[in-house]
């Protein structure tokens, strides 16, 4: 009966040190998106309406920072798109999509929208420089 408890107790700690493992890469990789789509928004706040708006519509598969893939825990398990929409004349939506596959095989994705106008705020402070 004690050999048992024993291996039950084992075998469920066991589970439980993988589900945490799990846990900690997914809160792990949760913060590297989070920080590789903040450095794209923030790249792209620094381009004028001419730059943005020659942007081909739809999805395109963009690199990634070397500052992130030299790191061995993001290297090419990170995959960024961009998404551009018209929506007038002078309004681009613009979605940056990040996916990755945890260690467990699971499939995530995060991902940001902004508005870029032309004569918006970055327009103007690109031109103030």
């Amino acid at each position: 009966m004690a050999g048992f408890v024993m291996a039950f107790g084992i075998t469920t700690s066991i589970r439980v040190m993988q589900r945490g493992f799990a846990t900690l890469d997914s809160a792990r990789n949760l913060t590297t998106a989070g920080q590789i789509l903040s450095s794209e928004m923030e790249k792209l706040r620094m381009y004028d309406w001419t730059a943005v708006s020659a942007y081909a519509a739809g999805p395109t598969t963009l690199t990634i920072d070397t500052v992130f893939t030299s790191s061995s825990t993001v290297g090419s398990r990170f995959t960024l798109t961009r998404t551009v929409a018209t929506i007038s004349a002078d309004l681009l939506q613009i979605t940056y999509a990040l996916s990755w596959t945890t260690y467990d095989g699971r499939t995530m994705s995060r991902n940001m929208t902004t508005y870029y106008a032309q004569h918006g705020i970055h327009d103007y402070i690109y031109n103030q420089t």
